[in-house]
């Protein structure tokens, strides 16, 4: 961000070094499993169906929510929010009134990257449990996809995010119930749905402009 250079470029590059790093870090954490902790919330957890599906969760499941409506408060409700919004919409207004738009948009980043990192965390700890080399499967793709389905909006990326969800969980539930399709064909469903959201959303560019930071990608010096 200080040296203002291509943001798209830059974390394409930082994105295939995390890549490489964690698979020369992670060898030695390659075939070890992990017991996931599960939240029993008593008689309400043993309900059929509703009870597995919405009260057998790990916590990290729930507090994603929570933090869902928690950043929808914060950018659209307190002083913290606007701020972050009038930098990724005018920056130069910002550093018109005294705000280091430089240091702001860099706490912006590593609080994003946080996020990502308790996300790889989750997978990895949980949701697998197990670690081995390529195992996101570019889902930080579909993520980054998922953003602008969503305009950015935090509760429109949390609906997405189920959305896609239930679509990855498809190809499980069809295996389950002995449906013969190849697994590959499963396995792209996922990355197919997002190729058909990104083509209906590109018929209607204005919306998508109207709705997304106008400075978004932008450098921007003093």
């Amino acid at each position: 961000l200080g040296l203002s250079c291509n943001q798209v470029a830059t974390g394409l590059a930082i994105a295939i070094l995390g890549a490489g790093l964690s698979a020369f870090l992670g060898q030695a954490w390659v075939g070890k499993s992990l017991t996931p902790a599960q939240a029993h919330w008593g008689a309400v957890s043993d309900l059929p169906f509703v009870g597995k599906a919405f009260f057998s969760l790990h916590l990290m499941a729930y507090l994603t929510f929570a933090l869902a409506l928690i950043l929808h408060w914060v950018l659209n409700k307190s002083r913290l929010g606007l701020l972050l919004r009038a930098i990724g919409e005018n920056p130069q207004s910002a550093h018109a009134l005294g705000y280091g738009v430089g240091k702001i948009r860099c706490l912006a980043a590593l609080a994003g990257g946080a996020f990502c990192g308790v996300a790889g965390a989750y997978l990895s700890c949980v949701a697998t449990p197990l670690w081995v080399e390529g195992m996101t499967a570019g889902r930080g793709w579909i993520a980054l996809a998922l953003t602008t389905f969503a305009t950015w909006r935090p509760l429109r990326t949390a609906f997405g995010a189920l959305l896609f969800g239930a679509v990855t969980t498809v190809q499980f539930s069809l295996q389950g119930f002995g449906v013969d399709i190849p697994s590959q064909l499963l396995a792209m469903l996922p990355y197919a749905a997002t190729i058909v959201v990104l083509v209906l959303i590109s018929r209607k560019p204005d919306f998508i402009k109207l709705n997304m930071p106008a400075s978004l990608g932008k450098t921007f010096k003093p």
